[in-house]
C-alpha cells in the first residue's frame, strides 16, 4: 500500500504545512503532501510547497460566482492529485457542504485552543483575556460548524501570568507542530474511528 496522499489547504505562512512536510520527510509519517492549495496568491505556504517540489495551486475565491463553485474547483484540484485526506493548516475560510460531501470524515483541522473553549478567530487572545490557566491546541475532524467537529488529539499549554496573545501563540504553535503530524499518522495507520462525537484511537 502506498503512502497516504494529503492535500493541504492554507491561507498564510504555512508553518503547520512545514511541520507535516518535515515529519513525512523524516519518516515519522506514512504520508506525502500531494498538493497545497491556497485562497491567497501571496501565501508563504505556496512557496514552502514549491521549495519541496510539491504542486502549489492558488484558487481565487473572488473568481467564482458562489462558495459552492469555488469549493467545487478546490475539490477538482484535490481529486486531480489523488488526495485521500485534506488537512487545513491556517486556512481562513469555513469549509462548506461541497467539500464535506467530497471528503466525508476526511478533513482535519488544527485549532490553537482546547476546544470546545475559544472557537473561531483569535483564540489565543480570547484565552488571555478570559484569564484561563491553561490553553493549548486541538486537532479535530471538520464538520459544518465552526471548530465543532470530533476531537482527535489535544495538547495542553499553561497560560503564564505575563502572557500576551503573541507569546501564548508561539508556545501553542510548538505543540501544534507536534500533534498535527501525530494525528495524521494515526489516520494513515487506520487507527482512528469516529463513533458519534468521539474519536477512538485503536490499540491506544
Amino acid at each position: 500500500m502506498g503512502k497516504l496522499r494529503l492535500g493541504v489547504l492554507a491561507s498564510g505562512r504555512g508553518s503547520n504545512l512545514q511541520a507535516i512536510m518535515d515529519a513525512a520527510a523524516a519518516g515519522r509519517l506514512e504520508a506525502e503532501v500531494a498538493v497545497v492549495v491556497s485562497d491567497k496568491k501571496e501565501a508563504l505556504a505556496l512557496e514552502r510547497a514549491r521549495s519541496r517540489g510539491i504542486p502549489a495551486v492558488h484558487i481565487d475565491p473572488g473568481s467564482f460566482a458562489s462558495k459552492e463553485d469555488y469549493e467545487a474547483a478546490v475539490v477538482e484540484t484535490l481529486n486531480k492529485h489523488g488526495v485521500e485526506l485534506v488537512c487545513l493548516a491556517g486556512y481562513m475560510r469555513l469549509v462548506g457542504k461541497t467539500m464535506l460531501r467530497a471528503f466525508p470524515n476526511r478533513i482535519m483541522n488544527i485549532h490553537p485552543a482546547l476546544l470546545p473553549a475559544f472557537p473561531g478567530l483569535n483564540a489565543q487572545k480570547q484565552a488571555v483575556e478570559y484569564g484561563v490557566r491553561y490553553s493549548g491546541c486541538t486537532v479535530h475532524f471538520v464538520d459544518e460548524g465552526v471548530d465543532t467537529g470530533p476531537i482527535i488529539l489535544q495538547a495542553v499549554v499553561p497560560v503564564l501570568p505575563d502572557d500576551t496573545p503573541e507569546t501564548l501563540a508561539a508556545r501553542i504553535l510548538e505543540q501544534e507542530h507536534r500533534i498535527y503530524p501525530e494525528a495524521i499518522a494515526l489516520f494513515a495507520a487506520g487507527r482512528l474511528e469516529i463513533r458519534g462525537r468521539k474519536v477512538y484511537i485503536k490499540d491506544a
